[in-house]
């Protein structure tokens, strides 16, 4: 809801509020917007700083890494991480600077996955059997990854309780996501066929959507946006992928994407609106499986 200056002081004339305390409500009002809200580009370029890192450290990993002992990329990571938290947490209480002190420990959780990695390298602890290079764990699912991201998920609730930070759930959510896929190979092991892996990845994102509305429900900042988006991107993810040509699966298909679009309007969330409108669509243009178009990450062709 937008108010204006004049209608503030209107109201809190109305309420019983003196002309001096009403400016001095708009002046903190207005503080507290330009530091928290606003999203000039100053605030583009701390993000997209952030994220350039992050690939960095993650993505555009190269195998470079192999000729180093798994103690010694854990060491690396583990340092790594370190010295963004405590950058995050000494900008942190400066208003000016919290955004940056925000995605200096969201870097600093993103390093959680290599720590991990090379601990279990280092000590042959993996969950299912050695997966080799860390550049296979965005493009290819494995059991083995399920504790890197166990662990990032961990930490990442963990910096929630120094630095409220929305952002700091994007990894988390991140880290669920490629869990409902590598969960999956886990349990059941390779020779699950694709259909069923695809189940358990929907329900995996229905978890992730309950989770998130009870974070949406429950908190004043907004922590549920990238559970929301991460968990349709599983839940939507796994029904495109069955590619069923039953009549029936296809009218149920359609009505779950309908859904979506009416839960956007109780929610007052448009991240349901857009997969929902997607769902609806691929169904009119004859192609049930459209949302799978989508350049999902490689893992999951």
């Amino acid at each position: 809801m937008k108010i204006s200056e004049e209608e503030l002081k209107q109201s809190a004339v109305e309420t019983g509020l003196s002309a001096d305390q009403a400016q001095a409500l708009w002046r903190q009002l207005q503080a507290k917007s330009e530091v928290e809200a606003h999203f000039g580009p100053a605030q583009v370029g701390y993000y997209f700083g952030a994220l350039l890192v992050i690939g960095a450290m993650g993505w555009f990993m190269t195998n470079g890494w192999d000729s180093f002992a798994g103690w010694q990329v854990s060491a690396i990571a583990t340092s790594y991480a370190a010295v963004f938290f405590l950058a995050g947490w000494w900008l942190w209480p400066q208003r000016l600077f919290r955004i940056s002190g925000g995605l200096l420990a969201t870097i600093g959780v993103c390093m959680t996955p290599l720590a991990v990695f090379g601990l279990e390298r280092q000590f042959h602890l993996w969950p299912a059997v050695d997966p080799g290079s860390y550049t296979r764990f965005h493009p290819y699912i494995d059991g083995s990854w399920v504790a890197m991201e166990a662990a990032t998920v961990a930490v990442a609730a963990l910096a929630l309780r120094f630095f409220r930070f929305p952002f700091l759930t994007a990894p988390a959510a991140y880290a669920l996501w490629f869990m409902s896929m590598d969960l999956s190979a886990l349990i059941v092991g390779r020779d699950w066929v694709w259909r069923d892996r695809c189940m358990i990845t929907a329900a995996f994102g229905v978890l992730m959507l309950i989770v998130s509305y009870w974070l949406d429900r429950n908190t004043k900042a907004d922590y549920a946006f990238w559970g929301y988006l991460f968990g349709l991107m599983s839940f939507t993810g796994g029904l495109s992928f069955m590619d069923s040509g039953n009549e029936w699966a296809k009218l149920g298909y359609c009505a779950i994407h309908l859904a979506l679009i009416l839960v956007s309007l109780v929610l007052r969330r448009r991240v349901f609106l857009v997969f929902g409108g997607l769902g609806v669509f691929s169904i009119c243009a004859g192609r049930p499986t459209a949302i799978s178009a989508i350049p999902w990450p490689s893992r999951l062709c």
